[in-house]
């Protein structure tokens, strides 16, 4: 069975894909366990151009077609910041907490019809040839005045869904993966893989 590069060292975005693309003629592997230990210096232009670049560079290491995403979540309030610097906008060493704090710090002047947000998913795929294909996923969504909730991870516990009167981090598993932004987004990357796993069959 061919093998897939999940390009990514966050273990909560690991075991999402391993379930949302189950079933794949592809045997998933991780940066570890290929041993590639290089980071990729992301462009902070865009989603596209972030996940882009990381399945492009790996890709070319490995010798493997690799999945890459850049996520994040846009805040209307804050003019849709945190945007592409999502994981660092606490600060390079800031942990889920952190960040999450940060966040409401931000918006607590903030009145609740006004904390409008979208999670978004962009996932790149990219053979070692150099052909790459984009999926983009998107969750709509409002922070909600603290964290609820344990499940999940990054803003989960923050971002309340009104269809469900939960937030993403009070939904099971199965639920959040059913949609998520990038649940949306791997949808589409599940029919391009499948299409380029009938090219490499043996």
């Amino acid at each position: 069975m061919p093998k897939l590069l999940l390009a990514t060292t966050n273990q909560g975005k690991t075991r999402e894909y391993r379930y949302l693309l189950e079933g794949l003629h592809f045997e998933l592997v991780t940066l570890a366990e290929e041993g590639l230990d290089m980071p990729v210096r992301e462009a902070n232009t865009s989603f596209e151009d972030n996940a882009r670049l990381k399945a492009t560079t790996y890709a070319g290491l490995s010798c493997l077609i690799t999945l890459a995403d850049d996520s994040g979540l846009e805040v209307d309030a804050l003019g849709g910041a945190p945007g592409i610097l999502s994981a660092r906008f606490a600060g390079d060493e800031a942990s889920d907490e952190d960040r999450v704090q940060h966040l409401l710090a931000k918006l607590n002047e903030v009145p609740w019809e006004k904390r409008t947000a979208r999670f978004k998913c962009v996932i790149a795929i990219a053979t070692p040839e150099g052909k790459t294909e984009l999926c983009c996923g998107e969750c709509h969504g409002l922070i909600a005045l603290e964290p609820r909730g344990g499940n999940g991870f990054g803003y989960d516990p923050v971002f309340y869904l009104p269809q469900f009167d939960k937030t993403m981090a009070e939904l099971p598993p199965e639920t959040k993966n059913q949609i998520s932004h990038r649940s949306s987004a791997a949808k589409e990357a599940y029919r391009v893989l499948e299409q380029l796993a009938e090219g490499v069959k043996p």
